[in-house]
């Protein structure tokens, strides 16, 4: 390998519930490494070097498939950008209409709304390139528009207060409940923060009163000059909009403030919560239209498949696109699962002597597993449970050489 370059493994993914960690997501989420594709014969012609570096490159591109729209994500991606973008032009201090993304696990609710905010965030900073422009004279507070981070698993209004803060890489060691309140206020404002992004909502299921704390405390985020975006499972089952009144005007959900507990201390809760409820489920697949999103869909991402024998057509010709449906419900993330793991097996098989592309043959042998997710939490409906495998149709056993006795033979004749 002395004429090869040296190869190097991608770094650790960022972690965006930081600020520097989603700064380095948003700068970099689009660069994934663009191979040649070679034919069988095109690859076993390369000396063995290259050979070796090239199957380390393909894995890192196999394992990285770009982001597909899909008209799911198209429709979630109108509505919060038009509300983001609205927010941010906010001058006012009237509470801004927050966004709630609903769906099942899987669905891809989570890497939608962060590439939209992120999106709006490259937007505001060729707006603004000076920074924040809000900025205390005579200081040099940082500029970060878009805030996201993750529900915890119990949460409490202290809890989810440092966890904010620790989006900002803010000290809170000695701050009680209040201190913790006018600390996220003065961080969001100090840092000109536009967007709010709280994932996992509904692990907040209401039936615990420190549920309602936080939920009543997450509502008063609205009046701090940002939009408030809530990504959870099944919203409407969660409870986090009983006794919300649907206003037939406008489809926003006007949810009324919960008084009298400690995180409601404050102005923050003096209005009411407006919020707009978008949809993010599975493909549809009945009419042509439905099936032919879907195979779009597909063919987006054999466009980035590296494979020796892939052919053109390998996800969405014959019966491929409906076994592929079929397998996964049109559920994006189990779609996903599934690739990933035939690649892997495809990748092995071409290594045995086989032919290295994906086919239903192939596929069935794989069973979609998508238990032990990190940051998923199974118990809040976050990882869905995949279609059952059906089982190998028993081939029929040769019964040529059989002894049929001496009725058979009779019959034979």
């Amino acid at each position: 390998m002395t004429d090869a370059a040296p190869f190097q493994l991608p770094p650790p993914p960022d972690d965006r519930q930081t600020a520097d960690g989603w700064q380095r997501w948003r700068e970099t989420r689009h660069e994934l490494h663009q191979l040649p594709r070679y034919s069988r014969a095109e690859y076993d012609a390369l000396p063995e070097d290259r050979q070796i570096l090239y199957d380390l490159s393909r894995e890192i591109v196999n394992s990285n498939l770009p982001l597909q729209e899909t008209p799911m994500s198209q429709q979630v991606t109108r509505v919060m950008r038009a509300r983001l973008n609205k927010g941010a032009m906010k001058r006012g201090p009237s509470t801004r209409r927050g966004l709630i993304i609903n769906g099942g696990g899987c669905q891809g609710k989570t890497e939608t709304a962060c590439e939209v905010a992120a999106a709006c965030e490259d937007y505001w900073r060729q707006l603004t390139p000076q920074g924040n422009p809000d900025a205390v004279p005579g200081t040099r507070d940082l500029h970060i528009p878009v805030l996201y981070v993750q529900t915890p698993v119990t949460a409490k209004p202290k809890s989810i207060c440092k966890t904010i803060l620790d989006f900002y890489g803010a000290d809170h060691k000695t701050l009680d409940l209040p201190g913790l309140i006018r600390a996220v206020r003065r961080h969001v404002f100090a840092h000109g923060t536009r967007a709010i992004l709280l994932d996992d909502i509904t692990r907040l299921r209401l039936h615990r009163i420190d549920d309602q704390d936080v939920f009543d405390l997450i509502k008063g985020f609205m009046d701090m000059g940002a939009t408030l975006v809530l990504i959870g499972v099944d919203v409407l089952g969660s409870g986090l909009l009983q006794g919300a009144v649907l206003d037939p005007r406008t489809g926003d959900y006007i949810i009324p403030t919960i008084r009298g507990r400690a995180a409601s201390q404050g102005a923050e809760t003096q209005h009411q919560r407006r919020f707009t409820l978008v949809q993010m489920g599975p493909f549809p697949y009945d009419a042509d239209q439905e099936k032919a999103a879907f195979r779009a869909h597909l063919k987006g991402i054999e466009d980035h498949v590296q494979l020796l024998d892939a052919t053109e057509g390998m996800l969405t010709r014959g019966p491929m696109a409906d076994y592929l449906y079929e397998r996964t419900a049109g559920v994006v993330g189990l779609l996903e699962c599934l690739i990933e793991d035939g690649i892997e097996a495809a990748i092995e098989a071409g290594a045995d002597g086989g032919r290295e592309e994906l086919s239903i043959d192939l596929l069935d042998q794989i069973p979609i597993d998508v238990s032990g997710q990190p940051g998923r939490l199974a118990a809040a409906g976050e990882i869905p449970t995949p279609p059952p495998l059906k089982p190998a149709k028993p081939r029929g056993r040769n019964t040529v050489f059989d002894d049929r006795g001496p009725a058979g033979k009779t019959a034979a004749a």
